[in-house]
């Protein structure tokens, strides 16, 4: 609002001039000191990226969607129900949302503040007079803190890091969320695929059970082949039951995570495993920066230090402008009019100048708050760094174990095979070739279990890295 200050009274001209010159005296004041971001030294590469050959694909960018990456349709559709449902991400969302009404609450402390008024009252007029008439009144007031000491701005940057960590805080909350659901679904797909594996077993054994029973009935094979034979149909079977209980609290588990009732969500069994995408051979340590849990801690860092700031301003006085003006009269149809105009305007200082050391503590406290971000802050860079470096040594040796488990693998069937024909030729006891199937069912179990590890590895490696792992723009 522009104001020409010749049109105003002259003895107002006096006030505007005295609170220009304190103004510009008091400008260039502010208490608030740069805020340099705090700044981590991180290596150029992970330590653990060395485990990966040298000869393995360069594996593609990583999408912001990065479980597109397991090319899975099920896992997601499950994604986009899990974003429109999920309670958990509503609530962060909520919170982010009142985190940004804060901002406009400080924001607001900064502009003017305009009021109106009109009153009616009914008493002498003062003096010796004994005449009773009606006073009517309207106006308006103003009122103005200038920021001279940066107080009310420091108030706004605090709000502003809060606001920005709030919206890191719900990325943070995405993130996991979608990477909880990630590891769930690939969970329950194992004891899918593990739920077909022990329902061959059971009709193998139940095969078994059959041939050394009419074994045993020929007089050829004792009756403990048949408690044998028997003892580990029974015990596959409860292996049955256990891993289709556990793929159930798992579709609960998932229903929740989409914000559904476990009775209305049900997913189809399959026994197809996705499979894992490729490490990339080097992996730069700087991607962790777009971390946004490491962002939201770097942000109230700086909510911090402006908060001292605040805190700091106290000791300086706080300059108002304030205003009013309006027509005070007796003749409420004349009351609009020059007689009755009544206005005032000027800055007033205040301070306090004698607290008991409570601003000084309050400075002190916000100081403290400062150095526990900072070091929160660290320390989630560094557990950042380890996660990492942890999932890389996990994903890359999971990966050796797979082939070693395949290898395992060919040579327990191959086993089991010749202990087999043994038995039906009658050189060995079927002692033996409950070993070599048991073996056998352990080892296909083991595979599986292993597979859903490197599963749950590169999952958490991708989550750990901000959700993709291609390279820093510069």
């Amino acid at each position: 609002m522009n104001i020409n200050v010749n049109s105003l009274p002259v003895t107002v001209r006096p006030a505007l001039h005295a609170l220009a010159i304190l103004v510009l005296s008091l400008s260039g004041c502010s208490t608030m000191a740069p805020y340099d971001k705090s700044v981590m030294q991180v290596p150029v590469n992970f330590k653990e990226s060395k485990l990966w050959s040298a000869a393995q694909v360069q594996a593609d960018q990583v999408p912001d969607e990065w479980w597109l990456l397991f090319k899975d349709p099920a896992l997601d559709q499950l994604q986009i129900e899990l974003a429109q449902g999920n309670q958990n991400l509503k609530n962060s969302v909520a919170q982010y949302q009142a985190a940004r009404a804060a901002l406009g609450i400080s924001q607001a402390s900064l502009a003017p503040t305009l009021g109106g008024n009109a009153s009616v009252g009914r008493g002498t007029s003062g003096g010796n007079s004994n005449t009773v008439a009606n006073t009517y009144s309207v106006g308006v007031s103003a009122s103005w803190e200038l920021d001279v000491w940066g107080r009310l701005s420091a108030g706004v940057q605090v709000s502003q890091a809060k606001l920005q960590a709030s919206l890191d805080d719900l990325a943070a909350a995405r993130l996991s969320l979608q990477a909880t659901l990630v590891q769930t679904y690939f969970s329950l797909r194992v004891l899918d695929a593990q739920s077909v594996l022990l329902e061959r077993a059971v009709q193998a054994y139940q095969r078994s059970l059959e041939l050394t029973q009419n074994r045993y009935d020929a007089g050829v094979a004792s009756s403990a082949d048949v408690a044998q034979a028997q003892s580990q149909l029974k015990s596959t079977q409860a292996q049955l039951i256990e891993v289709r209980s556990s793929r159930t609290l798992l579709e609960h588990a998932l229903a929740v995570l989409l914000g559904k009732a476990p009775a209305s969500f049900s997913l189809p069994p399959t026994a197809s495993l996705p499979m894992p995408p490729d490490v990339p051979v080097q992996l730069p340590a700087t991607l962790i920066e777009r971390r946004p849990d490491i962002a939201a801690s770097e942000r109230r860092v700086a909510a911090a230090y402006a908060q001292i700031g605040v805190a700091h301003a106290s000791y300086f006085p706080a300059l108002t402008l304030t205003g009013s003006a309006g027509y005070r009269g007796v003749d409420l149809g004349d009351l609009i009019s020059a007689p009755n105009l009544f206005w005032s305007l000027g800055p007033a200082l205040a301070l306090t100048m004698f607290d008991g050391g409570a601003r000084q503590a309050t400075e002190d406290s916000a100081m403290a708050v400062a150095d526990q971000a900072v070091a929160t802050y660290r320390q989630t860079v560094l557990t950042a760094l380890q996660e990492v470096e942890d999932n890389l040594v996990i994903a890359a040796s999971l990966l050796e174990e797979d082939a070693v488990q395949v290898e395992s693998l060919r040579a327990a069937q191959k086993a089991q095979d010749v202990v087999t024909n043994q038995y039906k030729a009658g050189t060995v006891s079927y002692l033996n070739v409950v070993a070599t199937q048991t073996t056998t069912l352990a080892v296909e179990r083991s595979l599986l279990d292993v597979r859903n590890r490197r599963l749950q590895a590169i999952t958490q490696l991708i989550k750990n890295l901000a959700g993709r792992w291609d390279k820093v723009q510069e």
